[in-house]
């Protein structure tokens, strides 16, 4: 595990064993109950490591509860991670989300998966290429990825990192015209992405459409079932 997150092992989360993230006291969990940041699925059960959802919201107003009964009530364990202070590191809300949720949930290590919504999709991206031996996946809703980022500095390792992005049908012609440039930067780099679009979202560029397929896609890698590299349109 602390080969995966450099980052976290730093601050000793890395250090701990699998077991000992599998098997949280259940005496903690009552604290998180009032917690908006936190979504513990239904028959939530300490014996079995959930895969985990980290959410980075966008500018709008987001409700964790709400998004996550849209995906899935029994499948994740999901924290929203907190805005990133003004001039800090994007990622630190990212890490201490998923210390807080793997010190005091249970949660397979392995299965960490980034989910942004707008320009938390495109962070989502950022964080993820970076840092991508931490993540089992990366979803977009709605947000592009940073083409001139130079985010591929990893390449080995981002290749083996599935990403998907959910796009609306209806964008304008510049969001399309960076859909296209993505598509050809992921074929040429040989990284794993699958687009597909979507009719007209119903809020904030995001549908109930989408957080379902947030679920099948996510379930799809836990499962062991492979994504397709070709990008794979939805109507």
């Amino acid at each position: 595990m602390s080969g995966r997150r450099s980052k976290r092992s730093v601050r000793g989360v890395g250090k701990r064993s699998a077991g000992e993230l599998a098997r949280p006291p259940r005496a903690a969990l009552p604290d998180w109950m009032g917690d908006s940041r936190v979504f513990l699925p239904q028959g939530y059960e300490a014996g079995y490591r959930y895969p985990l959802l980290v959410w980075l919201p966008g500018a709008n107003p987001f409700d964790l509860g709400r998004a996550m009964s849209r995906v899935s009530l029994r499948n994740f364990v999901a924290v929203q991670a907190a805005p990133p202070a003004t001039g800090a590191d994007i990622a630190e809300p990212v890490w201490e989300a998923i210390d807080r949720a793997c010190s005091r949930l249970s949660v397979h290590p392995d299965r960490i998966y980034l989910v942004g919504q707008g320009e938390g999709g495109r962070d989502a991206f950022r964080i993820a290429c970076r840092q991508p031996r931490a993540f089992a996946g990366v979803v977009s809703l709605g947000g592009g990825f940073p083409l001139d980022e130079a985010l591929f500095a990893r390449i080995a390792d981002v290749r083996r990192l599935p990403m998907l992005l959910c796009a609306p049908r209806d964008a304008d012609e510049a969001a399309a015209a960076q859909t296209d440039r993505t598509l050809r930067l992921f074929h040429a780099a040989g990284a794993q992405l699958a687009l597909r679009i979507y009719p007209a979202a119903e809020t904030d560029n995001v549908s109930r459409a989408m957080l379902a397929d947030v679920n099948r896609w996510v379930m799809d890698g836990v499962c062991g079932a492979a994504e397709p590299r070709r990008a794979a349109y939805a109507t």
